[in-house]
């Protein structure tokens, strides 16, 4: 029977936070296993521009995905593709089972999964995805050239987003539940700033319309209740992220919002788990900060498994 391999850190997530723990933790000669689900890169691989990377002005965002990961695949650090199952404890030994199956085993492991985008829960919105539904604008802006596109949020990524359509759309409609924004002050003037956008506040979208592709949204007005339809040949949800952590139940590292909850040094409340980046529970979302969260994560695994070694060596 072939003996089990047990990597010294299993990262689950090879977004920015997981790249960088990947790149230390290597340095340190550490045995690494990256598991992505989906690009690496994370939400870097969905973002059309990136301007607030220290000493890089601008950068697009899967540019900057590709150099982190070349970075941490230059030091060979290992990498396979699949969704986590679950995570459980044995011991010393973590075991990460993946959907097919599978099972990867470390003696620490880091959680870098980071959060998908929320969905509206309105009728249209899963019966239209991808037929003028979608929550990527770098991926599908350019499929809705010369056509009319709504935006739904009233965030950063929302604005941001807008902004960066107004180059395939002829009008790109911004819909926000109120009449302030939670964006920055430099995005909001940019976005008000821009003939090509139409923003509309105190409005909720009821309803995405369309039969095989998108043709307009239902909304009403907060205050008056009054309802009316808007044209438009694609919608583009940016409410919120939630946290990928299912597969982290038997654990109990998670909040009420499924953030996973961690110290100073990125642990969680069961030895030798770690998270980094977005999935943690956090006040402020970034590339610098999940970065910044992967680099100590990796460091305080090298001090945990030196001391199971220390620990080995007094036996």
């Amino acid at each position: 029977m072939e003996e089990k391999k047990i990597y010294d850190l299993v990262i689950i997530g090879a977004g920015p936070a997981g790249l960088t723990a990947a790149i230390y933790a290597r340095r340190a000669n550490l045995d690494v296993l990256m598991i992505e689900g989906d690009s690496p890169g994370g939400k870097l691989t969905k973002t059309a521009h990136i301007e607030n990377w220290p000493g890089v002005k601008t950068s697009s965002g899967p540019d900057l995905a590709f150099q982190m990961f070349d970075h941490a695949m230059s030091l060979k650090a290992d990498l396979k593709t699949g969704m986590v199952n679950r995570v459980s404890v044995d011991g010393d030994i973590k075991e990460i089972t993946m959907h097919n199956g599978v099972v990867y085993y470390g003696k620490a492991v880091l959680i870098a999964t980071g959060t998908v985008e929320r969905k509206i829960g309105i009728p249209g919105e899963t019966e239209l995805l991808n037929k003028g539904v979608s929550y990527c604008a770098v991926c599908d802006g350019a499929l809705y050239k010369d056509n009319i596109i709504t935006v739904i949020g009233g965030g950063n990524s929302a604005l941001e987003e807008a902004i960066y359509l107004t180059k395939f759309a002829t009008k790109v409609n911004i819909l926000v539940r109120r009449d302030v924004f939670r964006a920055d002050a430099k995005v909001v003037e940019e976005a008000k700033a821009n003939p090509n956008i139409n923003i509309i506040t105190k409005v909720v979208p009821l309803e995405i319309l369309g039969k095989d592709k998108v043709e307009g949204v239902l909304i009403e007005n907060v205050d008056t209740k009054e309802q009316t339809t808007i044209e438009t040949q694609a919608v583009f949800p940016f409410v919120g992220l939630d946290p990928m952590t299912n597969f982290l139940s038997e654990l109990n590292v998670t909040n009420e919002a499924g953030y996973v909850v961690v110290n100073d040094e990125m642990e969680t409340s069961v030895p030798g788990i770690y998270a980094a980046g977005d999935v943690i529970q956090k006040t402020l979302r970034q590339v610098v900060t999940a970065t910044n969260d992967g680099a100590i994560a990796a460091q305080s695994v090298v001090k945990h498994l030196d001391g199971l070694s220390h620990m080995v060596s007094q036996y």
